[in-house]
């Protein structure tokens, strides 16, 4: 099994938004990077069996149609929200424990979030490559291996 730990696309500058953080949309540059991210998805030729997003619209934006192009729609999951990274770490290596090999299962958070899931793989011996990152829907790649993550490679934005 494959997860993919992506964060959301270009949400435009949030001291410029009014309404409520978690309403606010992706701006055109990161409408494009949701149809690169579908692009680089199907690339990998991995079965979509699952697509989890914070609840943050611009979680939903960027992964929501690539979950319908596969057929597989977003499920909301409140540990990939802002300031979950203990709960994002934890259902990440749950995951992983179920894993079926062929598949992919996709997770779409936040920065605050990913770099910290993955300091924690890093402390459990996962190896990384493709340098250090978590810019704007940018993906880690976690290849797990009996049940546990083995892997873990950075993916700049696609």
């Amino acid at each position: 099994m494959t997860i993919l730990l992506v964060r959301h696309g270009s949400a435009g500058d949030p001291y410029r938004w009014s309404g409520d953080d978690v309403d606010r949309p992706l701006d055109a540059t990161g409408t494009t990077q949701a149809i690169r991210l579908d692009g680089a998805v199907a690339e990998m030729g991995l079965q979509v069996v699952r697509v989890l997003s914070s609840r943050a619209t611009r979680c939903l934006q960027t992964v929501g149609p690539l979950g319908e192009r596969h057929g597989v729609p977003a499920e909301v999951e409140d540990d990939l929200f802002e300031g979950a990274a203990d709960h994002t770490t934890r259902l990440v290596r749950d995951l992983a424990g179920t894993a079926e090999d062929g598949t992919l299962t996709i997770l779409c958070s936040h920065s605050d979030v990913i770099p910290e899931v993955i300091r924690d793989l890093a402390t459990d011996g996962v190896g990384l490559s493709g340098g250090r990152g978590c810019a704007y829907a940018s993906i880690w790649e976690l290849r797990t291996s009996n049940g546990r993550i083995m892997h873990a490679h950075y993916r700049s934005t696609p």
